[in-house]
């Protein structure tokens, strides 16, 4: 098993309209970074584990999903009315990854940016690094459980 942080805009997507989703489920798409879009095409497997993370106005770990299907096409880059849209990208050519994510549990309290800052233990963690603007990115084993324990405080 793997752990990852994935980000979104709250005002996009949250952890709230994941649980409100339809068996609480979601595709991931609209990725267009090459580094997270090969995260996800090449390294996540069924059950690993995401901290889901909103990203803008207060920056905050807010709970936990699991991948529930790897990777496939980006669909979302076909259609020229989508906000994704990618004309180089095609379903012959997929330029594009996904993967589907289910919702696993919500935090009491985020865990904000400026919070994990400061816990010790994090050190070398990916998304505490100045200028990391990856919103799919790898988390150790060690960093996913020192956050969950976090949550439990």
């Amino acid at each position: 098993m793997k752990y990852w942080l994935m980000k979104t805009e709250p005002g996009c997507f949250s952890i709230d309209d994941l649980m409100a989703a339809p068996q609480q489920q979601t595709s991931w798409d609209g990725v267009r970074n090459y580094q997270a879009r090969n995260f996800m095409r090449d390294e996540m497997e069924i059950g690993d584990l995401v901290l889901f993370y909103h990203s803008v106005t207060k920056p905050s770990v807010v709970g936990i999903a699991k991948v529930v299907r790897e990777s496939y096409p980006d669909h979302s880059a076909w259609d020229p009315l989508d906000q994704h849209y990618d004309p180089r990208s095609t379903p012959e050519k997929p330029l594009w990854f996904m993967v589907d994510i289910q919702f696993v549990e919500k935090f009491a309290q985020p865990l904000s940016l400026a919070v994990l800052r400061g816990i010790s233990g994090l050190e070398g963690m990916e998304l505490l690094r100045k200028g990391s603007r990856l919103s799919v990115m790898p988390v150790t084993k060690k960093h996913f459980d020192l956050i969950l324990d976090l949550s439990k405080a």
